[in-house]
């Protein structure tokens, strides 16, 4: 039996027997915010700040290389003390922050380019019409 029919055979049951689905299903309960750990226990909801120390080394490391390879990654966490998986997200919020920085900077030097030809433009065309 195809998909199609398989879907035409279940609309038919659910309208001829409303109920019989949610008693098969129990009912979704929420998720909660936070995964679990590996040994089951919720994670805290508090969010972790760094010390300097820490910073400055992730930091020294990002100057190095802008991607963590795997094992790199776990040898970070082990030295400063972190899970590996908050040295990934570190990672992924300064690359973010960097590219956006250096978009800023980007769009920056174009502004002042289009501008510098404007008055390039404007003072061709005062001289041009003094000229004439």
């Amino acid at each position: 039996m195809n998909h199609r029919a398989v879907e035409a055979h279940m609309r038919l049951f659910s309208h001829q027997y409303p109920t019989a689905f949610t008693q098969l299903t129990p009912p979704q309960q929420a998720k909660p915010r936070r995964k679990r750990n590996k040994n089951g226990v919720m994670g805290s909801t508090k969010k972790r700040k760094l010390s300097a120390e820490q910073v400055n080394l992730l930091e020294k490391n990002f100057c190095i290389q802008h991607k963590l390879q795997s094992e790199r990654k776990d040898q970070l966490a082990f030295e400063l003390g972190m899970d590996p998986r908050q040295v990934a997200v570190w990672f992924q919020n300064r690359r973010f922050r960097w590219k956006t920085k250096k978009l800023e900077e980007e769009y920056s030097n174009l502004k002042n380019l289009h501008e510098t030809t404007l008055l390039q433009k404007c003072h061709l065309q005062t001289r041009d019409i003094t000229t004439r």
